[in-house]
C-alpha cells in the first residue's frame, strides 16, 4: 500500500468527503492540517505545482489533487491501482 498524504483543513467539506472515500477503503493516511500548521500550506503550495485550496492529496510521489480528482480516479477504477504501487 502506497503511503498517502492529505493536506486539510478542519472546516472544509471537501476534506471530509475525500477522507471519508479512504476510510470507506481501509486506507491508513497522514493528515496535514494547514490551520493547525500554517507553515505547511507553502509546503502544500511547492509539492501541489501552485494549488492553495485543500484538500491536496498525495499518494506515493504521485500528486492526485482534490477531492473532485480522487472521486474521478476512483469511478474510473484507477484509485485501488494507485493505492496499490
Amino acid at each position: 500500500m502506497q503511503h498517502v498524504e492529505i493536506y486539510t483543513s478542519p472546516l472544509c467539506g471537501f476534506c471530509h468527503a475525500a477522507k471519508r472515500l479512504l476510510n470507506q477503503k481501509g486506507v491508513e493516511f497522514h493528515e496535514i492540517d494547514v490551520l493547525k500548521e500554517p507553515a505547511r500550506k507553502s509546503e502544500m503550495m511547492d509539492r501541489a505545482h501552485g494549488r492553495h485550496t485543500v484538500p491536496q492529496i498525495f499518494i506515493g510521489e504521485t500528486h492526485v489533487g482534490g477531492c473532485d480528482d480522487l472521486y474521478a480516479l476512483d469511478r474510473a477504477g484507477k484509485l485501488d491501482a494507485l493505492l496499490a504501487g
